[in-house]
């Protein structure tokens, strides 16, 4: 019995530590948002400012188009998870319910496809968004998201469907239930905190991405939160740091909003629809 309480304050220590470690590096950018420039230049920081302040907040609005950039980023985010989870939730679907070679090899092919780096994909993405005449352009950018979030949220539903059993959708149509209604009636209540979760990480890495963005986007109306953080970093590497970490706090918050009001959906009715009324 001692051994076993001993363990699992082991645990709870280490899982105590890990939450530490991630929250480390928000908390000091929160505090590091509301320091004046005197206290981000002293050689002993202190993790609560001394004298709040926020100038830091109106320098960034004042230099940089952030609201504009935040809404580019909303926009490109949410395109590419709805459009993302659409094509996605029927393809993991006919997988997880077909298992035929050809379904074998799509999913080999959403293995292989997360070990290509963006660098080498980028030149030749260039090159087909210029045929189409996508460079510079918020629809081009959401094409790209799309393909990219694409075999991790198809690899992601296909879990979420083999986790429904076959045998619901077996006694609905043994009840009488067409194709169509056992589909909206049992399995997609029963998807819906997959297809949610899929949909957040569809939006969470399409907001913070910066790589393609960067490439992909010139015009300054055009560009997204990411790029334009960079603005506050100088022409010689010097980061204007009050300002970029108030910025940044900014662009931090939207997933973290997106997640606090969605996340009772990713842990709960995992079994709505499994019993028949």
């Amino acid at each position: 019995m001692k051994t076993r309480k001993g363990a699992r304050a082991g645990q709870y220590l280490a899982l105590l530590a890990y939450l530490v470690f991630l929250a480390f590096p928000f908390l000091w950018l929160i505090s590091t948002a509301f320091k004046p420039a005197r206290e981000l230049a002293s050689l002993h920081p202190t993790w609560i400012p001394r004298s709040p302040t926020l100038a830091n907040f109106r320098q960034a609005f004042d230099e940089q188009p952030l609201l504009h950039a935040a809404l580019n980023s909303l926009l490109a985010a949410l395109g590419a998870a709805v459009v993302a989870v659409l094509i996605a939730t029927p393809m993991a679907y006919v997988m997880a319910r077909h298992r035929t070679p050809l379904a074998k090899a799509a999913t080999g092919w959403v293995v292989v496809s997360q070990a290509f780096p963006f660098v080498l994909v980028i030149i030749p993405l260039f090159l087909v968004l210029k045929n189409l005449r996508l460079i510079d352009s918020l629809l081009g950018l959401i094409m790209v998201y799309v393909v990219w979030a694409l075999p991790f949220a198809l690899w992601m539903l296909v879990g979420y469907v083999r986790a429904v059993p076959a045998e619901l959708e077996e006694a609905a149509a043994v009840d009488g239930a067409g194709r169509a209604r056992t589909l909206l009636s049992v399995t997609a209540p029963l998807l819906a905190p997959g297809i949610v979760a899929t949909a957040l990480f569809a939006f969470i890495s399409a907001w913070n991405e910066f790589f393609f963005a960067l490439v992909l986007l010139k015009a300054p109306e055009k560009q997204t939160l990411p790029v334009v953080l960079t603005h506050f970093i100088g022409a010689e590497g010097v980061a204007d740091l009050g300002p970029l970490a108030a910025a940044a706090t900014l662009a931090t918050l939207p997933s973290l909003v997106v997640f606090a009001i969605i996340q009772k959906r990713i842990t709960g009715g995992m079994l709505a629809g499994a019993v028949k009324s």
